[in-house]
């Protein structure tokens, strides 16, 4: 059985990249267009959701929401999802129809085609630079001041498999006392088991997003109250994690 399922899970996984490449090939003049602007990052955040529904459900997938909490489209928040997965930030772009900003990696400047808007839209970070740190703190402040909101997974990186949820950074919770904006714990259950970082896994299925109620930082100091923010937003995504036996038991399965 392994001999046929193997070829077709690698066809599958090769389908998204020529969904990705496919699409932002046709889509390229207009994203071009509306990344030369800052003002018009709404309209590109459009074609961005559009993108991302093509590669979300163009793969088979279907997205669950359970929201505790409704977004107001007139605030600016802090989304706060667990990463582990190539597919979290496509799930939080097509569930939010407000525009968002991301905070990111720099690495993936180097993708073919998708880095060259990666770094027209993205905030860049490069962790171990205090000069960086310091840019992403003063773009994060200008673009909160256009309205949108912004994005960061606080574990940085996609742990291993078998790790349950990564230690947070602490960026994400300073930017958000800072601007007094309140934190989005989202928690992404299947992401990982349906489409994770080993090729020789996954399928189509149901992508069940859980939005916990917003924690608010009016008031909060970074020196004093950032840890504790961000260890109450820990504790929500892994308490919730670990509740999920579906999640537990593909992050416990034998290698």
């Amino acid at each position: 059985m392994k001999l046929f399922k193997i070829p077709l899970l690698l066809i599958w996984r090769l389908w998204f990249y020529i969904l990705m490449f496919v699409s932002l090939l046709i889509f390229f003049p207009f994203l071009l267009i509306f990344t030369i602007k800052e003002e018009h990052y709404p309209i590109f955040w459009k074609f961005a959701r559009l993108i991302s529904k093509i590669l979300i459900y163009g793969m088979g997938f279907r997205i669950d929401l359970t929201a505790d909490e409704k977004i107001d489209v007139d605030k600016s928040y802090m989304f706060c999802p667990n990463h582990a997965s190539l597919l979290d930030p496509f799930v939080l772009i097509v569930l939010s129809k407000r525009p968002i900003v991301f905070v990111g990696k720099k690495e993936l400047v180097k993708i073919p085609v998708f880095g060259f808007f990666y770094k027209r839209t993205v905030i860049m970070v490069d962790r171990s630079s205090v000069e960086s740190r310091k840019r992403v703190f003063e773009m994060a402040k200008k673009r909160l001041q256009n309205g949108v909101s912004m994005a960061i997974f606080p574990e940085g990186l996609v742990p291993e498999e078998d790790v349950v949820l990564a230690p947070f950074k602490k960026g994400a919770f300073s930017l958000a006392i800072e601007f007094e904006i309140p934190i989005v714990p989202q928690v992404y259950y299947d992401c990982k088991r349906f489409f994770s970082w080993d090729i020789f896994k996954g399928r189509p299925g149901v992508l069940r997003v859980h939005q916990f109620k917003f924690i608010e930082t009016k008031g909060l100091n970074v020196l004093e109250d950032m840890k504790v923010l961000k260890n109450k937003t820990f504790n929500i995504i892994f308490e919730a994690l670990q509740a999920d036996k579906k999640y537990m038991k593909d992050t416990n399965r034998k290698k």
